[in-house]
């Protein structure tokens, strides 16, 4: 190989070697760069690629939120293209101008711009849980937005409550619903122990509802939309003293409002929707609305017993006669005809909801609160109702809030409009027994008890009248009664002598013929003394009814006893009886041990039945009275007592001007008189003489065998 060759070689291997390394440090530079640039984009995607199990709005839902925005914007008073929403105080706020939308969305206790949620650009160092929370929170917010649409910036702001009152009845609105939040009566007081085995009362205005126990709203509905004015937000206006207003500036002239109107020296208020522009929202074609009504209704009196069954929900059909949901358990019910009212009533108060044009149907639902020692029932009504959008004032509701008094309810059909038309028969909210004992408590007792109560301050002397009263009334029935036991009394010795001679169950249809045939000649009867009682006892019944429905006897002291509409508690047990309970009401003791010896004086004015269990069971109806009137009104009790003791007064007057001598000489002149057998008397021995021959036919037979 000669030199040159060799040169070549050389200078062709440098030249390759030089190229290489070139080349090799131009690739380490690049791949530098790429990697560089790698690291930067994947920095950059982890900003904006989406993590992993992250949650996210669609494009849809982005897109929607400016035309959200722009319906909520048609409700501000500055200007239709600005807007500001407002999500659960401060879960979420939002506003629009023009086509920009901005705010803040908090989770975790963390505040996100909006936009930093829509896109969900949240940066680094926030955890997949507070990311999901946010977006959660920005799609529920927007989801609200959508369904309120122009009311969905009154679903945030203020609670501020507005007062109305009058002498009789306070009353606190809520902007927060609009509805009445608290209806306290100022002319009565609460009457409810300290705890169960208490004797000390704690005494405040009575309220027939409470913030957080009674709420009632309107659902409205659109062609896609179901509005509930419970979670809305209104503006108050208090525009006199018995007037205050609810509003909704709805934007575009659209406006919806509840006008409450409350009259001096009333119990009820007139709830009135107001409106204008209406149509836009919602359209012509929607003809009803629901009022949803709920109470938790709380205690008032010191006696549980007849507050819980007492309590419950009523309501009347239009045309018909009131009715009333199960007042113990647990019912619901729908009621598919129109109503005139319906009521959350109280043992001794009611609140009723009356409207104008009727309620078309209701489902309705009422639960006990047996274990809560503050409530006793749980109520709920949702009613339909006729509504127009196009009306300026398209529902009127009358609401009473007040006592079960039967004069003050009775006057209500001269106050309500339309009331003429259709009586309300709200007196039926007052449990005064069935029909017949009704009609005595309505026309004998309740307006002798009204009218004495005029004149005389004392209940405890207005119930002795009372029972004066009552007592002379039935004096002629109860003086028949005791002719009839006096003569049953004289005529034992020949009864006795009838039961010797014809002793037996063989003779038992000749004693029975011998004992008839000797109370017709004699002018007895064992019916005659019946009778007069059978007469006196719907006016006892209708007593019973009464008492412990007099709001009248309420709060009112006699004696010992602190409220004659409670039971006159003079101590309470350490441990509870069966049937009994654990207080001992005075009243109950006495009027049963009064019973007692009215009974033993009863029966020795009897003749004697020849049956020993017979005494024992006299003796046991006072005993079982005693368990029974124990929770009772004491009023009642003290009634009772009363009435024993005029019937014992009575009964010794009686047997001391009556001649029994004389009686009897009677009885045997009558006896002597021919008499003429009635029919039925006929019928009788015929039957007898009967039954006597089946008999011997029967014994006959048996000696033969």
């Amino acid at each position: 190989m000669d030199k040159n060759t060799l040169t070549g070689l050389v200078l062709m291997g440098v030249l390759i070697f030089g190229f290489m390394w070139m080349n090799n440090s131009k690739q380490k530079q690049l791949q530098q760069q790429q990697q560089e640039q790698a690291e930067a984009a994947a920095k950059s995607d982890a900003q904006t690629a989406p993590v992993l199990g992250a949650d996210s709005l669609d494009r849809g839902e982005i897109a929607a939120i400016p035309a959200i925005m722009r319906e909520i914007g048609a409700s501000s008073e500055s200007s239709d293209s600005t807007a500001r929403y407002t999500y659960k105080t401060d879960k979420v706020n939002l506003s629009y101008d023009g086509n920009i939308v901005s705010g803040t969305v908090k989770a975790a206790d963390t505040i996100f711009p909006y936009e930093a949620v829509s896109t969900g650009r949240f940066g680094d160092n926030v955890t997949l849980t507070t990311r999901n929370e946010a977006v959660a929170n920005l799609r529920e917010a927007l989801q609200d937005a959508q369904r309120y649409g122009s009311f969905a910036r009154y679903r945030s702001g203020k609670a501020e409550t507005v007062a109305l009152k009058n002498s009789r009845l306070s009353l606190e609105l809520t902007s927060r619903g609009g509805y009445i939040s608290r209806a306290t009566l100022l002319d009565y007081k609460t009457y409810l122990p300290e705890n169960e085995h208490s004797n000390v009362i704690d005494t405040a205005d009575v309220e027939i509802c409470r913030p957080g126990c009674n709420e009632y709203s309107f659902e409205l509905l659109s062609a896609s939309r179901r509005f509930n004015t419970a979670d809305l937000y209104f503006t108050p206006r208090q525009v006199s003293d018995s007037v205050v207003e609810m509003t909704l500036d709805l934007g575009n002239g659209a406006m919806w409002g509840l006008r409450y109107t409350l009259p001096e020296d009333s119990y009820v208020v007139n709830m009135e929707v107001f409106q204008k522009g209406m149509q836009k929202i919602i359209p012509p074609s929607v003809a009803t609305a629901t009022f949803v009504w709920k109470q938790t209704m709380g205690r008032n009196e010191r006696g549980r017993t007849f507050e819980e069954r007492n309590s419950g929900l009523y309501y009347k059909y239009l045309g018909d006669s009131p009715d009333d949901l199960s007042a113990q358990g647990e019912k619901q019910e729908s009621l598919n005809q129109k109503l005139k009212w319906i009521a959350f009533k109280n043992q001794f108060f009611s609140m009723v909801m009356i409207p104008r044009t009727c309620f078309t149907s209701a489902d309705v639902a009422s639960k006990d609160l047996k274990d809560d020692p503050k409530f006793v029932k749980d109520l709920a009504a949702e009613a339909v109702m006729d509504y127009s959008s196009e009306a300026e004032t398209p529902v009127s509701i009358d609401i009473f809030m007040g006592p079960n008094l039967y004069p003050l309810l009775s006057s209500l059909d001269k106050q309500i409009p339309g009331a003429d038309e259709d009586s309300l028969d709200l007196t039926n909210l007052i449990p005064l027994g069935w029909p017949l004992f009704r009609w005595i408590n309505t026309l004998i007792i309740i307006p002798v008890f009204t009218f004495l109560s005029k004149f005389i301050s004392s209940y405890g002397l207005i119930i002795f009248l009372l029972t004066v009263f009552i007592k002379l009334i039935l004096f002629p029935f109860t003086y028949k009664s005791f002719k009839s036991q006096a003569k049953m009394r004289l005529l034992a010795p020949e009864i006795k002598e009838i039961n010797e001679k014809y002793p037996g169950q063989e003779n038992a249809m000749t004693r029975n013929q011998k004992t008839m045939a000797l109370y017709s000649k004699a002018g007895a009867s064992p019916m005659s003394g019946c009778l007069p009682m059978l007469l006196q006892m719907p006016v006892l019944i209708a007593m019973f009814w009464f008492f412990p429905s007099a709001i009248e006897l309420r709060g009112e002291h006699f004696l010992w006893a602190k409220d004659l509409s409670a039971p006159d508690v003079i101590f309470t047990l350490p441990f509870s009886i069966p049937w009994y309970g654990s207080h001992v009401s005075l009243f109950c003791l006495l009027m049963t041990a009064t019973n007692i010896i009215y009974t033993r004086i009863n029966m020795q004015n009897q003749a004697s039945s020849g049956m020993p269990g017979m005494k024992w069971m006299m003796y046991l109806m006072p005993v079982m009275f005693l368990f029974i009137f124990n929770d009772y009104a004491s009023g009642l009790s003290y009634y009772y007592l009363l009435s024993l003791l005029i019937t014992i007064i009575q009964t010794y007057l009686f047997r001391y001007f009556t001649d029994e001598e004389k009686m009897r000489a009677q009885m045997k002149a009558n006896a002597a008189k021919p008499k003429k057998k009635s029919g039925w008397m006929a019928r009788l021995e015929e039957a007898q003489r009967k039954q006597q021959a089946i008999l011997r036919e029967q014994q006959k037979q048996q000696k033969r065998r």
